[in-house]
Order: C-alpha cells, then sequence, then structure tokens
C-alpha cells in the first residue's frame, strides 16, 4: 500500500509539474504549440514522475517500515509527551518568530531556524520530563479520573528505568523464576502489579490447604527475589477497573509500559502472543535446557507407575522428562536399562519413548 501512495504522489507531481511548465518547454524547443499541449505535457510529466519515482519508492518504503516499527515499540506515553512538547514549541515559535522575518536577506530562514529550534526544546523538555508533565494530570481531569492519571504517571516511571519484567501469579508460586534471577539470565528490573500482589495474598489466605501453601511459598519467593538477590524489584501500584481477569490486567499493563510478561502459564502465553506481547515462558526455557535424548541410546530409569496402554510402564528422569516404557510394567518399582526409541516433543514438554534393554537382547 505505501509503494503504491508514493508512486502516486509522483504521478500527481508529474502530471501538475508538466501541465504549468509544459508550455514554456516546448516553446525553449521550438515546438509548435496547439491546443492540446498542455495535455500532453502533463501526459510526458506523469510519465517522468512515475520514472523518477522509481528510484526512490523503496528506499522511502525501506525508512517507512523501519518509521513504523519503532513507532510500534515505542511505549505510548514516550510518543504522546515527544508530540505534544512538538506541537507546543511550534506553537510557541509560530507566537515569537514572525518578528524574525523582518531581518534583511536571512529573515525567512532565520525565521525557519527558530521554529524548528523550539520544536526540538519543547520535544526534549516533555520527553525528558514525562513522569512530572503526566503526574499533573489528575489536577486537569475531571473527576474521576485521577487514577488514570496515577496509571500514566507510574507508566512513564517503569518505561524509563529500562524494559521491565511483568511477573504473574503462576511464575511466583513455581519458585523457579528465583533462581533465573540468580543466575542472571533475566536483566532489568522485575515488575509486581498490585493486582498480582492481591491476588496471591487471596491464595494464600485461602482456606484450602493446598492452595494456602502456594500462596505462601510465592510470598515467601518474592521476599527472597527482593532481599538476597542483585536484581531490582519493584511493586507498581496499578490497576485496571474495567478489567476483572488479572491476566487481561496483566497484558494491558506490559502493552502500556513496553514490558514483557514472565509466565509460564500456556493460555497466557498464547493471549501474549496473539496481542503482540512479548512474553518470557519458564516452561520454554526449561525445556530448550533439558539434556538431547536421541533415539538409539541407554538410559538407566526407574519405573514407578502403569502406562496408559497395556504392559507400559512410566519413570521419569532427574529433570523430570517422563520416559514410557514398552513392555515396563513387569519392572515396576525397580531400575532398568532402557533402549530409547522415539522421542515425542509436546507443548507440555518432551516425551520419551523406550523398551528394555533385556528385551532387546531376548529379541
Amino acid at each position: 500500500m505505501v509503494r503504491k501512495i508514493v508512486q502516486i504522489f509522483f504521478l500527481v507531481i508529474g502530471i501538475v509539474l508538466g501541465g504549468t511548465y509544459g508550455d514554456r518547454l516546448f516553446e525553449l524547443i521550438h515546438f509548435p504549440i496547439y491546443s492540446w499541449e498542455s495535455i500532453t505535457a502533463s501526459v510526458l510529466g506523469g510519465l517522468l514522475g512515475l520514472f523518477v519515482g522509481t528510484f526512490f519508492v523503496d528506499p522511502f518504503v525501506r525508512w517507512f517500515r523501519w518509521l513504523e516499527e519503532k513507532l510500534i515499540h515505542t511505549p505510548l506515553l514516550d510518543l504522546v509527551s515527544g508530540v505534544l512538547g512538538v506541537f507546543l514549541g511550534l506553537l510557541v515559535g509560530y507566537v515569537l518568530t514572525p518578528i524574525l522575518h523582518l531581518v534583511p536577506v536571512v529573515g525567512v530562514y532565520v525565521q525557519s531556524f527558530a521554529s524548528i529550534l523550539l520544536a526540538y526544546l519543547g520535544f526534549r523538555i516533555f520527553f525528558s520530563r514525562r513522569e512530572e508533565v503526566f503526574a499533573l494530570l489528575p489536577a486537569l481531569l475531571p473527576k474521576g479520573a485521577g487514577n488514570r492519571g496515577e496509571r500514566s504517571r507510574q507508566a512513564a516511571a517503569f518505561a524509563r528505568s529500562g524494559e521491565a519484567k511483568l511477573l504473574d501469579t503462576s511464575v511466583i508460586i513455581d519458585g523457579r523464576i528465583a533462581d533465573i534471577v540468580e543466575t542472571g539470565f533475566i536483566e532489568g528490573m522485575l515488575v509486581i502489579p498490585s493486582f498480582v500482589l492481591e491476588e496471591l495474598q487471596h491464595i494464600a489466605d485461602s482456606s484450602d490447604v493446598l492452595k494456602r501453601n502456594r500462596g505462601r511459598r510465592g510470598l515467601d519467593i518474592l521476599n527472597k527475589i527482593q532481599k538476597e538477590l542483585k536484581v531490582k524489584v519493584q511493586v507498581m501500584e496499578i490497576d485496571f477497573d474495567e478489567l476483572s481477569e488479572v491476566d487481561s490486567k496483566l497484558v494491558r499493563l506490559a502493552k502500556q509500559v513496553g514490558g514483557k510478561v514472565v509466565t509460564n502459564d500456556f493460555n497466557l502465553n498464547k493471549v501474549c502472543e496473539l496481542q503482540g506481547v512479548p512474553v518470557l515462558n519458564i516452561n520454554d526455557l526449561a525445556n530448550a535446557v533439558k539434556p538431547v535424548v536421541l533415539p538409539g541410546e541407554e538410559i538407566s530409569v526407574h519405573v514407578i507407575k502403569d502406562g496408559k496402554e497395556y504392559g507400559q510402564g512410566v519413570g521419569y528422569l532427574d529433570d523430570g522428562t517422563m520416559i514410557v516404557i514398552e513392555g515396563g510394567r513387569d519392572y515396576i518399582g525397580h531400575r532398568v536399562d532402557v533402549l530409547v526409541t522415539s522421542v515425542l516433543q509436546t507443548s507440555a514438554g518432551r516425551m520419551i519413548f523406550a523398551k528394555p534393554k533385556l528385551l532387546e537382547k531376548a529379541l
């Protein structure tokens, strides 16, 4: 679409220039003037415009795509602050610079330079102090909009601090995030939104023993990350009253601050991908670092239970990978050497199929 727009632009420019200056050009080359000369000049100008446009359309489209990508990934508050600063700078220039037009010879150039300088100055002031600018909004907004102003102020602060990692409830309760942070694989600020912390507290206060233990474990993990590990952790006081689901609030906040969601929830992972929100899935990381097992390798595994199919036994590697053993039911409760026959990678993780090595020798 952008390419067609650029081509149409050069076509129109060529037609206009051809129709305007074609008569003079034909007079210079002593071409006989006819009543249809202006039409001919316009057609030739349009063709010339299309020809010239072919040299500029590709560089322009590449630049436009680059600009579009930058704008999409720039936090909204940064864009609003910059545009507002440029607009006010140009407005001040419009009021103050007309007197510069009276300067002899170079007045027009001085006025243009002053307007550009004021626009840049406005951009820099509003962009660098956007937190203070948006902190003033609650006083200017109607009653009841104070929460949105506070939300804007906090979002600007987190966007400025660098790329934030937003933790969801499931990944906090899981606990592996503390080990990952300790190894240094996650950089930047860890953000715990207040609505996630509230959900975690509700789980910790649950009457169900299992839920209560999980919630308390999550709170312990947060304390460990904040006190023992050298990483910046911040609780963000924010909420979206119009949304009821915590996952929806988390996705909205990630878009607002330009951060990444850290989770091990499969459904939240898919929602983030559909809405274009960067996501770090702990399960994906765990699957990626599991040792590679190839068909034909021998593994020693402890068979602990029946499989779904008749005669099957099931065991697990130290990293939790499930091994389905054909004919392994007879070895339940014992450790046996097995021969890997195939490896299946699923959304839930890796699954290994094998058969006892003793059976292989017998065959």
